[in-house]
């Protein structure tokens, strides 16, 4: 499972990509031995995803042309049999971003939304203080909005942060750990989501093909931190070091 599950099916990941993480988002899918695409055209989005193995979608750079490409590859997805990862970055930023979350989240079919608490809050029409693309403030009760809007959609919902909740309604696995240098590189959080979906391919359970990245990510984060003594700047590539060297552990 995890990150070696990843390397031994060598998946083929089309992402329609937040175009300021693209660069690292592919690097780091490379560096666990899957393979990126970063077609977003409408034109070619359906003949794209018809050759992958999994669909990340990304709204952290939304335009209305990236929204017909997204709606376009995951109808397709869908219609093939692709699963679909859907990373609703600001989703309560706007209200172009909320109106697009909810055309996704109705016209698409999920194998898994992950997400940050305050993405989750808008998903599910709570209120919730956002702030720009990130987490912001407020006060909900996590599992059980995440059980609601998991069940809501038949998904598997991931909610990251300090401790990672995901959730497919029923079963509810936490995931601790991590460093909280990982929040100051733009597009760890990205990149996690294109990793779930290339735990996909070839899993039989989204709900522990996705935990297992979590902890998986979790320690990449941590042996970064440490490699990196903590700096910033060192830490993105201690990340993408420490994803190379744990998908190639074997892990149960």
């Amino acid at each position: 499972m995890g990150l070696y599950h990843i390397r031994q099916h060598a998946p083929l990941v089309h992402c329609i990509s937040n175009i300021v993480v693209a660069n690292f988002k592919a690097n780091g899918l490379l560096a666990i031995g899957a393979s990126p695409v970063m077609a977003d055209a409408p034109e070619e989005v359906a003949q794209m995803v018809a050759i992958a193995g999994a669909l990340s979608i990304n709204m952290g750079t939304l335009n209305s042309e990236s929204v017909k490409a997204m709606l376009a590859a995951g109808i397709a997805a869908n219609n093939l049999g692709v699963p679909v990862v859907f990373d609703p970055v600001g989703a309560g930023a706007t209200e172009f971003r909320r109106t697009t979350t909810e055309r996704i989240m109705q016209q698409v079919k999920l194998a898994v939304l992950r997400c940050n608490i305050g993405e989750l809050a808008a998903v599910a029409g709570v209120a919730w203080q956002q702030k720009g693309v990130d987490a912001g403030e407020g006060d909900i009760d996590t599992i059980t909005l995440a059980k609601q809007v998991a069940t809501q959609y038949q998904t598997v919902v991931a909610v990251t942060g300090e401790v990672d909740i995901v959730t497919d309604g029923e079963r509810v696995l936490e995931i601790a750990g991590g460093s909280t240098l990982t929040p100051q590189v733009t597009g760890t959080g990205c990149l996690l989501s294109a990793v779930v979906a290339a735990s996909l391919v070839g899993a039989d359970n989204a709900l522990e093909a996705t935990a297992s990245v979590l902890q998986d990510y979790k320690r990449v984060a941590e042996q970064a931190a440490a490699a990196s003594h903590q700096a910033v700047g060192s830490f993105q590539v201690a990340f993408l070091n420490a994803l190379q060297q744990i998908s190639t552990e074997i892990t149960a």
